[in-house]
């Protein structure tokens, strides 16, 4: 499975790294983890970025801090990435990063990605049966479960299947979320979700 740039915010990062390594096989995938990330450890991610790549290459930056100055250092690269370079930023908090790193890149929750594992579901190709199976499959889930499937749904539109919502699709995640907070059947919620996908087809 190809995914795109993101940050995780994920308690054990280096199993975190392992999940990716094994996730991502058959990419190459190179890993930088470290206590603390300096801006040393960020010069050594920009060189290995700027090695071009004919196939997709995965640089994973893990750390249980980062310095602001090693973040900053970043940002362009992050913006405007080289040819097939994908990053994923590996945090035990959010709060770890700078709210400029984070506003480029979307942010998880490792909960979400255990969630994301189980979902076969392909929005950018979905028909009508395969929104009445998905619907059954999820129909006794409970309002935690239904908060997690919508930011997986999110993460595989966004990330895996590299869809751009148009502002609908936007403001239905949006309104999906804020309505299981009200205690919405769930069913009901992410039947409104998915329907927007099958009928864009």
């Amino acid at each position: 499975m190809q995914v795109r740039s993101h940050i995780l915010i994920a308690s054990d990062i280096e199993e975190a790294v392992e999940n990716f390594k094994e996730q991502l096989h058959g990419f190459r995938v190179v890993a930088f983890v470290e206590e603390n990330f300096k801006i040393e450890h960020a010069k050594l991610v920009t060189a290995e970025a700027y090695i071009s790549e004919m196939q997709t290459k995965y640089l994973i930056i893990a750390a249980k801090e980062f310095t602001a100055v090693a973040q900053n250092s970043l940002l362009k690269l992050l913006e405007e990435p080289p040819k097939n370079i994908e990053f994923i930023i590996i945090s035990p908090t959010k709060s770890n990063l700078l709210t400029t790193v984070r506003s480029r890149l979307p942010v998880i929750k490792s909960e979400t990605h255990a969630h994301i594992q189980e979902l076969t579901i392909n929005l950018a190709k979905m028909d009508y049966k395969e929104v009445f199976d998905f619907l059954k499959q999820n129909s006794r889930i409970s309002k935690n479960e239904a908060k997690a499937l919508v930011e997986a749904l999110f993460y595989r539109a966004t990330v895996v299947d590299r869809l751009i919502l148009n502002e609908n699709q936007l403001e239905i995640f949006d309104k999906a979320y804020r309505l299981i907070d009200l205690n919405a059947r769930a069913q009901s919620v992410l039947a409104m979700l998915v329907m927007s996908f099958a009928r864009e087809r």
